[in-house]
């Protein structure tokens, strides 16, 4: 795990050399204080020269200026090698988020996905920063002044130091402790935000239904789980920060009263004395500094581990080696013996085969659960089948990568999503180089000039997260416009006009059916008066196709199709 969190230093060798060789000079410098003091003392003082005196203050005014300058370095650069660091695990971890399937995103929580791409990460920004540069200092301090300690005095360095293995067992147990009390928070966290993403985003469902005490009550929950959590949290690191205080003030008053001793036998001068109790000084901050690294090391360790996982959890849909591009697809579309179950043994469908020529259009109608929209998901391979193959133009499509294979299908889901934003920036969506023209075309061809008309802003209109200052039908329409501008042979039309009014709906549809000339569109649809045109409509069940035909032919059948459309119309 270590050389994987290292391996993010790579493209800022320069930046952490930078900052950790400041860091060295300042521990370095920090050392020489003591032996400063102690010549100004000895050998200064008794000369009774104030000119001196005064010389030696001015070289030690330098020394202060000289620190100073490093400490900002290391403050400064190193902190901005923290984010830099954080910021490439961030865009490394959404990359990986943008490739998982769909059958991810279904197990999977908002509030957890989004804790993964902030709380996780803000800590290991301090440790990128801190790590090495700690460690080492700390190493590299406790050395350097136990070796000036032991050229001052032998017995009295042995005795100050002789309580600095107490301190490291400390901060092994600590350090694992803690690290597994940062997990849990982690884990608290997660679930807090995903309650809480569930909460906003469900407001008004909560408020139609008067549920809001309800909510109350399990946001109260989730809040005393990532209490519960924190307390244990702060409650180590109470005893380890208490432990390792009463360490450090015994180091001070062994030195002080060790130092008295061997001073008074003359064993010491004074100069000698007051520079051996700054050393003890110099030699417990890193000590202190130990504090600090187990409050923060185990946050980091806890988050780049979650990070880790996350990162190291494979996509189940991913281009094979093999896959080729494609630039233009005719669309005849063939499902050869397809079964699918969903990740909760639900089985959908079973050894299915269909034809589809390029340039039909076929709808597809039936019961809720017999697999329709299933069937269209799997054509742009948003999940894939459990077996079975399906080609476009022949070609198999875990053959084709995945991005040109959508880019050849345009789909318009039933569940409409649109971006917090303006109405352009979701229309452009479709497009994202289209010209104004083009964007034009498309809000003429979806029937979405009077919309956009009566905007304060026109397409410049900000419409809310989830489009919510617009009515449902408004938003399909921005969808369907979305999907005219992007102008793909392959078009999936999962009940695109079921929120729209039946004049409106009447309008699109004229629309629809001229965009579909030529092309290979799949519609699903449960309003049978929108298919009617379609070259072939298929009657699906849990058992499979029970019928297909024209509407004319299938009316004519007298069978599954009869009955719905009967039904449908209360005829």
């Amino acid at each position: 795990m270590l050389k994987r969190f290292f391996g993010y230093y790579r493209p800022y060798k320069s930046l952490f050399i930078l900052d950790f060789s400041c860091a060295i000079v300042a521990g370095i410098l920090e050392l020489a204080f003591p032996i400063a003091v102690n010549q100004v003392i000895d050998k200064i003082m008794p000369q009774n020269n104030f000119r001196i005196i005064l010389l030696a203050c001015i070289g030690l005014l330098l020394f202060y200026i000289i620190n100073t300058v490093l400490q900002y370095i290391v403050v400064f650069f190193g902190h901005k090698l923290g984010v830099l660091i954080e910021t490439d695990m961030r865009d490394e971890l959404f990359k990986k988020l943008q490739s998982q399937s769909f059958a991810y995103y279904d197990e999977q929580k908002t509030g957890k996905l989004l804790s993964r791409l902030t709380t996780d990460l803000f800590d290991i920004s301090e440790v990128a920063h801190h790590g090495p540069e700690d460690v080492f200092i700390t190493v590299m301090t406790l050395l350097g002044s136990f070796i000036l300690m032991l050229n001052m005095h032998v017995k009295l360095a042995i005795a100050t130091f002789i309580l600095v293995p107490f301190i490291t067992v400390a901060l092994i147990f600590f350090n694992k402790k803690m690290t597994n009390v940062n997990t849990e928070i982690y884990e608290s966290i997660a679930e807090f935000n995903a309650g809480v993403e569930a909460a906003v985003t469900g407001i008004r469902v909560t408020q139609s239904f008067a549920n809001e005490a309800y909510e109350n009550t399990r946001f109260t929950r989730l809040s005393q789980l990532y209490k519960r959590a924190k307390l244990m949290f702060y409650k180590v690191m109470a005893i380890s920060s208490a432990y390792n205080y009463l360490m450090i003030r015994l180091i001070n008053l062994f030195a002080l009263v060790f130092g008295a001793y061997y001073t008074i036998q003359g064993q010491l001068t004074n100069g000698e004395f007051v520079g051996f109790i700054l050393l003890s000084n110099v030699f417990i901050r890193p000590i202190e500094k130990v504090n600090n690294m187990i409050e923060d090391y185990p946050k980091g360790i806890a988050g780049f581990k979650r990070l880790t996982e996350e990162l190291d959890r494979n996509s189940t849909i991913v281009d094979l080696p093999e896959a080729i591009d494609v630039e233009s697809l005719q669309g005849n579309i063939s499902y050869q013996d397809i079964s699918f179950t969903y990740a909760d043994n639900t089985k959908v469908l079973d050894h299915f085969n269909l034809e589809i020529i390029a340039g039909e259009t076929v709808a597809f109608v039936g019961e809720s659960g017999s697999g329709k929209t299933t069937l269209c998901n799997l054509l742009p391979r948003f999940y894939e089948p459990s077996s079975g193959k399906i080609t476009i133009d022949g070609i198999d499509i875990q053959k084709i990568t995945l991005a040109s294979l959508r880019e050849q299908i345009g789909t318009v889901q039933q569940d409409v999503f649109l971006f917090p934003g303006t109405i352009r920036e979701n229309i452009i969506y479709g497009k994202l180089d289209a010209s104004q023209e083009e964007i034009e075309q498309a809000i003429d061809l979806a029937h979405l000039r009077s919309v956009i008309d009566h905007m304060s802003e026109g397409l410049d209109t900000i419409i809310g997260e989830r489009g919510v200052k617009l009515s449902g039908g408004q938003k399909q329409r921005v969808a369907i416009a979305r999907m005219f501008l992007k102008n793909p042979p392959i078009l999936i039309l999962d009940e695109a006009t079921s929120a729209l009014d039946t004049e409106t709906e009447q309008l699109i549809q004229s629309s629809l059916n001229s965009l579909a000339k030529g092309r290979t569109t799949l519609i699903i649809a449960h309003r049978l008066a929108t298919i009617k045109q379609a070259t072939r409509i298929i009657v699906m069940s849990e058992k499979g196709i029970l019928e297909e035909g024209t509407h004319e032919a299938l009316m004519a059948k007298q069978g599954h199709y009869k009955k719905l459309y009967d039904a449908q119309f209360h005829v």
